[in-house]
């Protein structure tokens, strides 16, 4: 089994490689690789894809590493691989991004990343430390993970799901804050699981056992 973690120039992969290869090891999930070789996204069986900054400068970056890309899009759209999109990696899987200017995503969930803009005005944005997870759909990725526990986010823009049955987890922040989504092989965390501690690594080691 080869996880690979996408590299498009786009994050710091270090903290996140380390998490995946430390659960890998402790799950017997086989091998976790960054890269950004198409030929290696092309034959993983699992994806991961980060990100760091801007909507709009993600998806360029995204895009511009045009095998990489190509490949990713066919293993999960064609070939059904079961893919985790984190943070803006997330967002990327949005139909539109909102920020700066309005943005293609991959439009594999179905929805908009918009500014925060929560109802309390004492509420700073960015959203940015530790909140408590709301489960709205069961989901192997949660397995042995309960409403209540805490993940870290670091963010000022969020995912609006056009359907709610895609949304698995939000957090209340003056108002709703996706957390998770997923649909078919794919899924996606806002927050960062390799800065979550216990829950975070819980959740990786899921998404690498995960035979959607």
């Amino acid at each position: 089994m080869l996880t690979a973690i996408i590299d498009y120039e786009s994050g710091n992969l270090h903290s996140a490689e380390k998490a995946f290869q430390r659960m890998a090891e402790e799950v017997d999930a086989g091998e976790v690789v960054v890269t950004s070789d198409a030929d290696v996204v092309a034959k993983a069986d699992r994806l991961v894809l980060p990100g760091d900054g801007a909507f709009p400068a993600c998806a360029a970056e995204l895009r511009g590493h045009k095998g990489i890309y190509d490949a990713m899009v066919e293993a999960v759209e064609q070939n059904g691989r079961p893919f985790l999109g984190i943070c803006v990696g997330m967002q990327l899987m949005a139909t539109t991004g909102r920020e700066y200017e309005d943005t293609n995503g991959l439009d594999w969930v179905s929805g908009e990343v918009v500014k925060i803009q929560p109802s309390d005005p004492r509420l700073k944005v960015p959203h940015m430390g530790w909140n408590d997870l709301v489960i709205d759909q069961p989901h192997a990725l949660l397995d042995g993970v309960e409403s209540g526990q805490h993940v870290y986010f670091v963010h000022s823009y969020h995912f609006q799901v056009t359907n709610p049955a895609e949304r698995i987890a939000h957090v209340d922040y003056a108002g709703d804050i996706t957390a998770i989504i997923g649909r078919d092989t794919m899924v996606g965390m806002q927050f960062h699981p390799e800065k979550s501690q216990h829950v975070g690594l819980r959740m990786i080691s899921n998404f690498l056992r995960w035979k959607p």
